[in-house]
């Protein structure tokens, strides 16, 4: 399986994980001048910007470790793009990774905090 069909088919995973579990799916790929965030969902008051990282194998490590300290800072501006973009006013915000090896996935709630340079 090509790199880009493990991450779409692993997208497609992630996003069921998360509605089986409540979560209300927003978008799907989100795109803006900084970068891209996999899944935006809501729980109940919460909007959740998700980054989806997948392995075949544990070649490269945990899937999560790809989710550096430059991939947050683009994770979050750009989810202050899309907060902008829908005029929202979330109660909270919140930053998750669903890990994925070999099918498992692993759902890390708050895998990281904005800086509090940063205000939504």
């Amino acid at each position: 399986m090509s790199n880009k069909s493990l991450g779409r088919e692993s997208e497609l995973l992630a996003a069921r994980f998360l509605e089986e579990r409540g979560y209300a799916l927003q978008v799907h790929s989100y795109r803006s001048p900084f970068g891209e965030i996999d899944l935006v969902a809501q729980k109940r008051d919460i909007l959740v910007f998700v980054e989806v990282k997948a392995r075949s194998s544990g070649a490269w490590g945990l899937p999560e470790q790809a989710v550096d300290a430059r991939k947050q800072a683009k994770m979050v501006k750009t989810a202050l793009c899309y907060i902008k973009h829908k005029a929202l006013r979330p109660a909270a915000v919140r930053f998750d990774v669903i890990a994925i090896e070999n099918g498992v996935v692993r759902h890390i709630e708050n895998a990281f905090q904005a800086s509090s340079r940063y205000t939504y």
